[in-house]
């Protein structure tokens, strides 16, 4: 079967940065629902037309991928309005931040917590890949037509390159990659 829009794709991928550091790799299958908003429209525009066993590589610079890093989306706050289990790596949805936090944080952000300091705790509103030129080789390793529920959601729920606050997926799509 041909990739074409509404049909889910199963891929296995290497992702690197442009120096060829490792930044992901994907040994098992995941499947991305085509003409959602499951993958980045660069990596489907490439994906049209392959069949199970295509092999591709790609150069993604930021404007095609997670965009430029904004700095206007680095936010210190106090320590003592979140809670003690705070850990860096940990996210934390825009809408769900603690009174008292800056009101100038978007509230359609998703803030991943980069640094604790015994007063601030450190809030990037970023992607974690923005700013940075990606090189991704993907094998196709499977494609099926869509089901009528990934269609009515625009996602098989995986959305790998689509980070975005819970609220904003729907239920059950609660994983950050």
């Amino acid at each position: 079967m041909e990739i074409t829009p509404q049909c889910v794709v199963a891929l296995t991928w290497t992702l690197k940065d442009t120096l060829g550091e490792e930044l992901d790799v994907l040994d098992d299958p995941v499947e991305f629902l085509i003409g959602g908003h499951d993958l980045l429209p660069v990596i489907e525009a490439a994906l049209l037309g392959l069949e199970v066993g295509s092999k591709l590589d790609l150069q993604i610079e930021p404007e095609q991928g997670f965009g430029d890093f904004n700095d206007q989306l680095l936010f210190l706050e106090p320590r003592a309005l979140f809670p003690a289990e705070l850990e860096i790596g940990l996210t934390v949805e825009g809408f769900a931040l603690p009174p008292g936090c800056n009101p100038d944080a978007p509230k359609e952000a998703l803030y991943t917590v980069t640094d604790i300091y015994p007063d601030h705790v450190v809030l990037d509103g970023n992607h974690p890949l923005a700013g940075i030129a990606i090189r991704l080789s993907l094998k196709v390793q499977g494609v099926r037509e869509a089901t009528e529920e990934e269609i009515g959601r625009g996602s098989t729920g995986t959305g790998f390159f689509r980070i975005q606050p819970v609220h904003e997926q729907g239920p059950g799509s609660d994983s950050l990659h």
